[in-house]
């Protein structure tokens, strides 16, 4: 087993047992940490009053933004739905070795801190939309706060859950739509932002090593993190450029990299492999990304700054349209739900309810297994 993963799961289990021995026999209270197993919760009213003054401004412009909420709910939900099942059915037929979802575990599966940057404000959006929708529509917030579920961070906007359960079937799909909407809005503006006023700055400037197959004919010359700009002496600035100089190479050929480590310029040799799924055509056995740098100077402001963005609308998009899938507790499921018991009668609904989890949790499944095979 690996050392560092046991050290890691050690260190877990510790920090826990410290937290629930401090605050875990304390009972729930509305403000304050609580500790349960596993789930940390820290709740607080200070941010109820601005959560109260921004839903007051315009009570009628957050209605009709929730109600846009609605049907981007629904429309999502039929999306990741259709989505979930098409790669269920891909991942089935290559006998498990394709995945439809992406565990996003920063420092592991996303950047470190780009994805920190990306999850706070995933967060931070989808939650204050649940808050001002809910008090646009007259209902009482109990608190704001964080949780932590095991190693998760999240946010959360508690209403008054009985008063929302006796609320309006429109006003209950407003609260539960509203956080999604927010993570769609935000990645599109986070897109627009890219697109005219960060990506008019940038340049190709090579290939990226995102990282090198074991066991490849790279394995050992090149690195993760490498920027290949130049091969057989001709330079090379594009993911086409890379692209067509490959698809002239032959299997067993010897070719020259010029290659940037650390900002160091080297020059490797690397004696290509058979690509697998052109058998005439050589291969290098990496996964190669478009490498950009700014064309005003400033590198080290402008691209974290675009990949901070990228990152922000990447993760909004991803994971507001995934919190739309039709299973409890998931908002998209609370709509789902909300929806079969207003309209169906009960001897219908509770099947259909019990159907759709069932099957929600077959196609998680079946999408989720193989991203946990290959952490």
């Amino acid at each position: 087993m690996n050392t560092t993963l046991v050290i890691i799961t050690f260190a877990i289990i510790a920090f826990w047992a410290v937290l629930y021995a401090l605050y875990g026999k304390r009972e729930e209270k509305e403000e304050g940490l609580t500790v349960d197993f596993f789930i940390a919760m820290w709740r607080t009213k200070r941010l109820l009053g601005f959560i109260d003054r921004l839903a007051g401004r315009n009570r009628k412009f957050w209605r009709v933004y929730a109600d846009v909420g609605i049907a981007l709910g629904f429309m999502g939900m039929a999306y990741v739905f259709y989505a979930l099942f098409k790669t269920a059915v891909a991942t089935l037929k290559s006998g498990g070795h394709n995945g439809g979802v992406q565990l996003v575990i920063p420092g592991v599966t996303i950047p470190l801190w780009y994805g920190l940057v990306g999850l706070a404000v995933v967060m931070i959006v989808h939650e204050l939309s649940h808050g001002v929708t809910a008090r646009a529509d007259g209902l009482p917030l109990k608190s704001v706060g964080l949780v932590l579920l095991a190693v998760i961070p999240g946010a959360f906007v508690e209403p008054d859950e009985e008063r929302l359960s006796k609320a309006s079937l429109r006003t209950r799909l407003r609260v539960y739509g509203a956080g999604s909407m927010a993570n769609v809005a935000t990645a599109l503006i986070t897109l627009l932002i890219i697109n005219l006023a960060i990506t008019p700055l940038l340049q190709p400037s090579g290939v990226l090593v995102s990282g090198v197959l074991e066991n490849g004919p790279s394995h050992g010359i090149l690195q993760k993190g490498d920027v290949i700009i130049g091969m057989n002496g001709v330079q090379i600035k594009t993911i086409d450029q890379f692209i067509g100089f490959m698809n002239k190479t032959k299997p067993g050929e010897v070719i020259t990299l010029t290659v940037l480590r650390h900002g160091k310029e080297l020059k490797l040799r690397v004696k290509l492999g058979t690509h697998p799924d052109k058998p005439g055509e050589g291969f290098l056995g990496i996964y190669p990304a478009q490498n950009m740098k700014s064309k005003i100077g400033f590198d080290w402001l402008i691209m974290p700054l675009f990949f901070s963005l990228y990152w922000i609308y990447v993760l909004n998009i991803g994971i507001g349209l995934m919190n739309l899938f039709p299973l409890v507790p998931l908002d998209g499921g609370r709509m789902l739900d909300d929806v079969i018991k207003r309209y169906l009668p009960e001897g219908v609904a509770n099947p259909v309810r019990y159907l759709t989890i069932g099957l929600g949790l077959l196609l998680l499944a079946v999408n989720l297994i193989p991203a946990l095979a290959n952490l």
